[in-house]
């Protein structure tokens, strides 16, 4: 085990001796929101329906750990985009939403070594159908927003397997994925930057796995063994090399 080093500027390494081959992995694991892509959506939502700051304020509560109920969080803002109509969810995406340097080639890079890429998220399908056809992921879980008569209900849709896709579904989608590629979590990524991220990352890490924060918070970052801090997601490929 190594301590945490400066592996490079604004690249920290902790736990383990780089560089490792990407080709020993078999799935990598991504968040979406502020890590594939460049926006909290839900933030950008609020913004659209007159309260941002309302929603903003919980959003970055819950991203540092200071609300430890993710589900409650997330109802909660929810319930004040009632009365949003849907097209906002359009104009979001086209005018806002990007995704995050580094994205396409780490993906693409990822997919070429043979790896399954996971998409999972605390935000919303309609955003992750379109960032999973944009990047060529392979498998998504994340929350659905009821709309009637074009306008957003304040709740979220009841999925086979839940409602929310919070910290702990995260996890269990990772390990699922692995099971159903028979393999372990100690050939898995996990690649995120908030607290709800920490239990995908966590059962990676102590599988022997690797564990990744990108532009996280503090707390993230002190917990991944890879934490980027500067500059886009592909600066991961020099830690974990191409086989």
């Amino acid at each position: 085990m190594s301590a945490s080093h400066l592996y490079e500027p604004g690249l920290v390494v902790q736990g383990f001796e780089p560089p490792v081959s990407l080709s020993d992995y078999a799935l990598i694991a991504f968040d979406m929101d502020s890590t594939l892509i460049n926006i909290e959506c839900i933030d950008e939502l609020a913004k659209m329906a007159g309260v941002g700051e309302q929603v903003a304020n919980i959003t970055e509560a819950a991203m540092r750990g200071e609300i430890k109920d993710f589900k409650d969080s997330l109802r909660r803002r929810v319930a004040l985009l009632k009365g949003t109509h849907e097209r906002a969810l359009q104009k979001v995406l086209q005018e806002v939403l990007q995704l995050n340097p580094g994205a396409k080639k780490l993906v693409r890079t990822c997919k070429d070594q043979g790896l399954r890429v996971l998409l999972v998220s605390g935000g919303f399908t309609f955003f992750a159908d379109a960032v999973q056809e944009m990047l060529g992921i392979d498998d998504t879980r994340s929350n659905v927003l009821e709309i009637k008569d074009h306008v957003l209900t304040g709740r979220l849709v009841e999925q086979s397997w839940g409602d929310i896709c919070d910290g702990e579904e995260k996890k269990n989608m990772l390990l699922q994925t692995c099971e159903r590629l028979g393999v372990t979590a100690a050939q898995a990524i996990a690649v995120g930057d908030g607290a709800n991220d920490l239990p995908m990352m966590h059962a990676c890490k102590d599988a022997g796995g690797l564990s990744v924060a990108f532009h996280a918070k503090p707390t993230v970052r002190a917990q991944a063994m890879i934490s980027i801090e500067e500059g886009g997601l592909d600066r991961l490929l020099s830690v974990i090399k191409p086989g």
